[in-house]
This record gives C-alpha cells, sequence and structure tokens, in this order.
C-alpha cells in the first residue's frame, strides 16, 4: 500500500508539472503577437481574434500559480490542499471551456469570411498601394498569382506572377485569352496583358492563387491556440484525477485485516499490522 501511494504521489507531482509548464506556455503564446507574421496583414484587420491572446494570458497565470499550489499539496500530500487544487483546477477548466468557445466558432467561420474579403479587395490592381506590395513579395516568395485565381489582377498583371515552365511542358495556347495548362504554370493569351517590348505576346503566370496560402497563415494563430487549450484541458483532467484519488486514498482504499478466534469462538477482526 505504501508503495502505491508513493507511485501515486509521484505520478501527480510529475502531472502537476506539465500543467505548471502548459501555464507558461499560455503565457508565451499569449504574449507573443503571432498576428503580426500574416500576409497582408490589413486585409484581415476586421478578422482579428486578438481577444485568444488576452484568454491565454490571464488563465496561463492562474494556471501558473495553481500549479505551484498543487506542486506543494502532492511534495507534502497535504490531504487538503489536494482537495482545494482539485477544486480550482476543475473551476479553472470550465471558465476556460465557456470563455475560449468562440475561437472554435472563429475557425469554423473563417473560410466564409476570408473568401468574402477576396471579394471586397479585387480587382487588384485597384487595391491599396500597401496590399499590392505585399502581395507582390507573397507571390514572389510562394510562386503564386492572384487572390482566387490569376484573373483578379485583370489585365494588368505584376511581374511577381510571371513563371518560367519547363521546357517539357510547354504548350501552346490554341486560342488567344484562353489558359493553357505547363504544370506550376499557366499559358495566358495577350489580351490578359497586351505585349510590350519587355514582355512577348506568350505570357506564362503562375497558375496557383495566393488565397489559400494567405487562409492558411490567418488560420494558423486560432489553430495553436486550439491546439494549447486542448493539451491544457487533457492535463488538468489528469491532475485533478489524480490529485483526488491521492487525497481521498484512504477513503477507497480497505485496510487490510486479520481474524482471530478466541477461547469462546468469538471472531475478532484488527488491522494487519503494516511491514513497512
Amino acid at each position: 500500500m505504501a508503495r502505491c501511494r508513493s507511485y501515486l504521489r509521484g505520478l501527480s507531482i510529475c502531472v502537476t508539472v506539465l500543467l505548471l509548464v502548459s501555464g507558461v506556455v499560455m503565457i508565451g503564446v499569449g504574449v507573443s503577437s503571432i498576428e503580426g507574421n500574416t500576409p497582408v496583414a490589413q486585409l484581415f484587420e476586421q478578422l482579428s481574434s486578438s481577444d485568444g491572446l488576452m484568454v491565454l494570458k490571464v488563465f496561463g497565470l492562474v494556471t501558473v500559480v495553481l500549479s505551484v499550489l498543487g506542486v506543494c499539496a502532492t511534495s507534502l500530500h497535504h490531504k487538503p490542499l489536494l482537495l482545494l487544487f482539485s477544486a480550482l483546477i476543475f473551476v479553472e477548466f470550465v471558465a476556460l471551456m465557456v470563455v475560449a468557445s468562440p475561437l472554435v466558432q472563429v475557425q469554423a467561420q473563417m473560410d466564409g469570411a476570408v473568401d468574402e474579403v477576396f471579394r471586397n479587395v479585387t480587382p487588384l490592381h485597384r487595391a491599396e498601394p500597401y496590399i499590392q506590395s505585399e502581395l507582390n513579395k507573397l507571390q514572389a516568395s510562394d510562386s503564386c498569382c492572384g487572390l482566387r485565381t490569376f484573373k483578379d489582377w485583370e489585365k494588368q498583371l505584376p511581374v511577381s506572377c510571371f513563371c518560367k515552365p519547363a521546357v517539357s511542358t510547354l504548350q501552346p495556347s490554341s486560342q488567344s485569352g484562353n489558359a493553357s495548362s505547363g504544370g506550376p504554370c499557366v499559358l495566358v493569351g495577350s489580351d490578359l496583358y497586351p505585349p510590350t517590348s519587355q514582355v512577348s505576346e506568350r505570357l506564362w503566370v503562375h497558375s496557383e492563387p495566393c488565397g489559400p496560402i494567405l487562409k492558411s497563415h490567418l488560420s494558423f494563430p486560432i489553430k495553436v491556440r486550439i491546439g494549447i487549450i486542448s493539451a491544457f484541458s487533457t492535463i488538468a483532467m489528469a491532475a485533478v484525477a489524480l490529485c483526488l484519488a491521492l487525497g481521498l486514498q484512504e477513503y477507497w482504499t480497505t485496510p487490510p485485516v486479520e481474524t482471530t478466534v478466541d477461547d469462546f469462538d468469538r471472531v475478532k477482526y484488527q488491522p494487519k499490522p503494516s511491514l513497512t
């Protein structure tokens, strides 16, 4: 029995330390600004989810304080502190689930909201200069063109959309204005981009749109927060279960007993002496 109690206490300490680490991670993610790394950030100002950062900072600080209490309670095997720690962590878990539930709704509604932003900002050659500049950087670095298609630029394709297809994939366009596939590049006719002295009539542009890339950048911070909250929830429930088991151990374990019979054939029950 003593060995089981020692094993349970050691496991409780480990889980409580993990809970402390999760609290520190929540504070770190809450302090850091992930949205600032989103390309063309001005497109997504209306989709900002900065409230999730405040949730992580507040609950991360509470988790750190409660985890220190839990480590002390499990190390000292102080039963009232163990029960208090379990109750407080469970209350924090319920509160976090209620407060963080909008993050899941934002994730579910993100695609539709982003598509609406894309429709509002096109045609791209009429967008704000800052948006055009940032989108040109994204097109050059990720080999994409436009938000939904290269036609978002209408007849004013920027240089960052130009593509050099492999020689083996070159396919001449059958009709002017049609797009012909060339692997990661697509051949467009002269009516989409009037030829100049620098640009020949055969113009290849990136076939992949930049919209999915921007969606992944935008949803990444929300996915990180949901993942951290999910990890915290799992660790918190494990800590609550272990600390409750440790604090209530004397109520759910039956001490070993031995029976004796006296001279009058009466049976007596008494606790068996411990070997430790």
